[in-house]
């Protein structure tokens, strides 16, 4: 299996990296990301947009949720998952105070719980 490295390395850890295959795969491409904020955000490359980064931490959250049901003692990913939860709840949070419509908008279209009293 090759491995493609972005910056040379030094040869023993090269090898290391080579007994033990490991190999960086991301789950989201890029297309994939472009799909969510033109499906949720403003347009395809408005990436800033409070709803768009809503669906984007929706859909992380749900990929790590999933990998924590298979990696129970994976305690820096339930780490990661639980920050990702508060950024999104931020989020959320942003925008009921700012603009009720377009906070009710994206809770209906990603079907979330309506975590604002």
């Amino acid at each position: 299996m090759a491995i493609k490295f972005y910056l040379p390395l030094h040869p023993q850890i090269t090898k290391i990296y080579n007994r033990f295959n490991i190999i960086q795969v991301m789950y989201l491409s890029k297309e994939a990301k472009t799909e969510i904020f033109a499906k949720h955000g403003k347009s395809a490359t408005d990436t800033g947009s409070a709803e768009g980064q809503v669906a984007l931490f929706t859909t992380r959250i749900a990929h790590l949720t999933g990998h924590l049901k298979n990696n129970k003692k994976d305690f820096s990913t339930q780490l990661s998952l639980q920050k990702l939860v508060g950024k999104r709840r931020a989020l959320l949070a942003y925008l009921y105070n700012k603009d009720i419509a377009r906070y009710r908008a994206i809770i209906k279209a990603l079907q979330l719980r309506d975590i604002i009293k």
